[in-house]
């Protein structure tokens, strides 16, 4: 099956199974950032965007993405100089073995278009799904109202 992926604002003509998964075709083409762990839509390290909305691509059939506009933290940096998402995480230790970091920094993205001002709850909630081993989640959650209020926003913490 043939079909046509927009991937960080590139299209891409890609031959898939028609039963492979988006994480499988978006490592294919190079997209590393992407993440294989639990493959059960439990951990978050497979988060994309697509259309700006957090999805796991473990669990999300390619051909689905057809259409959309799928993004991955490769879409992030310019000229070598991180976003300031990826900035953040760095600042407060909120990056530690970086094997989650992908997904932390793509559900932060999405929940910060959608809300630039949330509360400590609100990115509880939103970072819900994104499993960390080595933090504890407090540095995240820092590194979220950090943006916030670098971005010149109100934090109620």
């Amino acid at each position: 099956m043939k079909l046509e992926l927009t991937i960080n604002g590139r299209v891409h003509s890609v031959e898939i199974d028609p039963g492979e998964m988006l994480l499988d075709v978006l490592r294919r083409l190079g997209y590393k950032s992407v993440r294989r762990s639990c493959n059960s839509a439990s951990c978050g390290n497979c988060t994309v965007l697509m259309d700006g909305k957090p999805i796991l691509s473990c669990t999300t059939f390619a051909a689905r993405a057809m259409g959309h506009n799928i993004e991955t933290v490769e879409s992030l940096s310019e000229d070598g100089k991180l976003h300031d998402i990826q900035e953040s995480l760095l600042e407060t230790g909120g990056a530690q073995c970086g094997f989650c970091i992908p997904g932390f920094v793509l559900t932060t993205k999405a929940l910060l278009e959608e809300n630039p001002e949330p509360t400590e709850k609100e990115i509880r909630e939103a970072l819900n799904g994104n499993l960390c081993r080595c933090t504890g989640y407090e540095s995240q959650i820092k590194a979220v109202l950090n943006i916030t209020r670098k971005r010149g926003g109100h934090v109620n913490e």
